[in-house]
């Protein structure tokens, strides 16, 4: 596992042991077996072992292959199927691939290459907490690195549905710009929470805050969509806005818990992936609106 001082930010990996997981309650006959490993976690997969033949199937399943930051990773959920994703992706008859990097969002152009490269009939991107958070960028570089990030994407997939999503509400970050830190009051008490430490009174100047994210990545994709019509647009406060916010609360001021993952992933399951929807079945390369 890699272990995190969260009052420094020093990590370290510290090897566990080898340990085994025996699914002996199958039942007979011909089976479809598919192993979620952790996503909070480092795992080595050493060897798997059956009592009967094992071969690898082909996957009938539409391919969705999702980008976010660590709320896409799952950051908070308890189990590999309970990130909003996941839920998403199984309530939907998905393949999901995710490719959700914690802290690591930031429209960075070998991210948009590998999606290119990734064989998929769905697309979708959620961009701008990290950008925030981290401070990463100013207003004129965000614009650029949108375009960019989407034009490479493009490159391999210039046809398939791609749904460009912003930020779940974080108030927090609403209208203050980053850096983001630990709280100190918090880790003093044992607690994990974040705060925002930028100054609002810096939005002028560029600094970046999800409301300025928000309102910059539907100008984008509006004025790209005229040309793409396949390119859509999905405000996050849909998926989490304010009224989840005042019945779940977000518990380290960041990141959504176990129930508002499962809550997310089905409002995404409804709101992008059923027919009608952005990545809908009558939307997919295979269906009439491709």
């Amino acid at each position: 596992m890699v272990s995190i001082d969260m009052a420094t930010g020093d990590r370290r990996l510290v090897p566990g042991e080898i340990g085994g997981v025996v699914f002996d309650d199958l039942p007979q006959g011909p089976k479809t077996v598919e192993l979620w490993l952790p996503h909070n976690e480092t795992v080595e997969l050493v060897e798997i072992r059956s009592d009967a033949p094992v071969r690898p199937i082909r996957d009938p399943r539409p391919v969705w292959v999702h980008h976010g930051s660590s709320i896409s990773h799952g950051s908070n959920a308890v189990h590999p199927t309970g990130t909003w994703p996941a839920v998403a992706a199984r309530r939907a008859g998905l393949n999901l691939l995710n490719l959700g990097f914690g802290g690591s969002a930031l429209l960075d152009p070998f991210t948009a290459r590998t999606i290119a490269d990734t064989p998929a009939e769905l697309i979708s991107v959620k961009v701008g907490i990290n950008l925030v958070n981290l401070d990463l960028m100013r207003l004129r570089a965000f614009g650029p690195a949108v375009h960019g990030f989407l034009d490479t994407i493009r490159d391999g997939h210039p046809h398939t549905p791609l749904l460009v999503i912003s930020p779940i509400l974080c108030p927090i970050h609403e209208h203050t710009p980053g850096p983001g830190a630990f709280d100190p009051e918090a880790l003093a008490r044992g607690d994990v929470r974040f705060q925002a430490t930028g100054d609002p009174g810096e939005v002028a100047a560029g600094k970046l805050t999800l409301t300025v994210v928000r309102e910059h990545l539907a100008r984008i994709v509006t004025e790209r969509a005229h040309e793409d019509p396949h390119l859509f647009y999905l405000d996050g406060r849909e998926l989490y806005g304010e009224s989840d916010a005042r019945e779940l609360p977000l518990p380290d001021a960041l990141h959504p818990d176990a129930t508002t993952h499962r809550r997310i992933g089905r409002r995404f399951a409804d709101l992008a992936l059923s027919p009608g929807a952005p990545l809908g079945t009558d939307r997919r390369p295979d269906g009439p609106g491709s």
